[in-house]
């Protein structure tokens, strides 16, 4: 019988539409999109209209669409980006410069920041909730004069939830607001900035960054049903480049572009908007529907996703009774899924993600994520309960 796969989360099938959209710019279109012959540039053109497509789907310009090579690059620059250019421009700051990112960060941004760290960056590490929900206060008190940037995940890769990005960016701008009676210059130029990682957001949820509020804000292709090896950032704010060479993506990304992945990526955005709502809905009833199996097959599971405020294809589970093996188990039984954040997946460490949450160590070891997508039908889930009940007898037995 075929495998079910539940890790939609750490990455999606091609989508027929996309791969089609991209096969004309790997066959006769496979001009340097920087060639100034004709050839090249129907590659620039394609790359043009492609980053039109993108700026539109989330309300931003032309100029504010950066392509990268991954979401982890676009990570990389929205951090590393803004302190570079307050450490070229030689911004007068008192003390040492701050960046204020959550405790549940995705491993691009939260090693970012470590790094950041290790070269005399102070870095703010906000805790959560039991929910997973930032706390707003620490925040708030956390802002100084010397605070450059706020990175907060929209919506959490490991157990879904979705931070009140809203609130955030307001608390930022109130702050930012608050400077322009202090000696500090960092208010003319608009800091603090405010990234938000929305992964796994864009193809549930509206991210138009004019009514989120953001100054920053990655996508990645693979996790939208578009090829692996292409990400974004939107920036309406200056940065300056972490990859040096050509000068492409305005010279914020040098390096020849990949004319057919961006296409790609584009139509998956297409496709994504074009049914969001509709699938949102969908993927909800069906992991919830998910959640009652289980429980009705292995009523000690514990539910680490919240019931409010999550993502609709993410749901943690915690298995008190169970091996500690539990991914491999489940993959032996047919069902993939994972126990957390695929770039970390081979790390035997427990998800910091569920221990920055109050779960406990013997919890987080038992713990796994179902993530669901436009392939998971009803009759899959039901397969899973079983398979779930089986893994449960087999326990039992030993």
């Amino acid at each position: 019988m075929k495998p079910i796969y539940l890790d939609y989360a750490a990455t999606t099938p091609l989508d027929k539409e996309v791969c089609g959209a991209m096969l004309p710019y790997m066959e006769d279109f496979f001009g340097n999109a920087s060639s100034l012959h004709q050839t090249g540039q129907k590659a620039m053109r394609a790359l043009d209209i492609s980053r039109e497509i993108i700026a539109k789907a989330i309300g931003a310009k032309f100029q504010e669409i950066v392509c990268t090579g991954s979401a982890t690059e676009a990570n990389n620059l929205a951090l590393r980006g803004a302190i570079k250019r307050i450490k070229s421009q030689g911004l007068r700051i008192k003390e040492q410069q701050r960046i204020i990112i959550s405790a549940i960060e995705h491993d691009s941004v939260l090693e970012t920041a470590r790094d950041l760290e290790r070269e005399g960056v102070e870095v703010v590490y906000l805790p959560v909730d039991k929910n997973g929900v930032v706390d707003l206060k620490k925040l708030k008190a956390s802002l100084n004069e010397n605070t450059i940037l706020v990175s907060v995940m929209y919506g959490n890769n490991v157990v879904g939830t979705i931070q009140p990005i809203a609130e955030i960016a307001k608390i930022i701008r109130d702050f930012r607001e608050s400077l322009v009676n202090s000696h500090s210059s960092l208010w003319k130029d608009g800091y603090p900035l405010f990234h938000a990682d929305a992964v796994q957001v864009f193809q549930y949820r509206d991210c138009d960054v004019n009514t989120i509020g953001v100054n920053m804000m990655t996508i990645s292709s693979h996790k939208i049903y578009g090829p692996k090896g292409v990400g974004l950032l939107f920036s309406n704010v200056p940065l300056k480049s972490i990859i040096t060479g050509g000068g492409q993506e305005f010279g914020l990304r040098s390096g020849t572009e990949n004319i057919p992945a961006i296409v790609g990526f584009a139509k998956a955005v297409e496709e994504a908007v074009k049914i969001r709502e509709k699938e949102a809905k969908r993927v909800e009833k069906l992991k919830e529907f998910l959640w009652k199996e289980i429980k009705k097959v292995a009523p000690e599971a514990i539910r680490n996703t919240p019931e409010k405020n999550a993502l609709p294809h993410i749901l943690n589970v915690a298995f008190p009774n169970a091996s500690k093996n539990l991914v491999a188990h489940m993959d032996a039984l047919g069902v993939a899924v994972s126990s957390g954040a695929a770039c970390s997946a081979r790390s035997q460490e427990t998800s910091y993600v569920l221990r920055a949450m109050g779960v406990s160590e013997e919890l987080a070891r038992r713990s796994i994520r179902l993530s669901l997508g436009r392939g998971t039908m009803e009759s899959e889930i039901k397969r899973v309960a079983k398979i779930v009940q089986e893994a449960e007898r087999e326990r039992v037995a030993k």
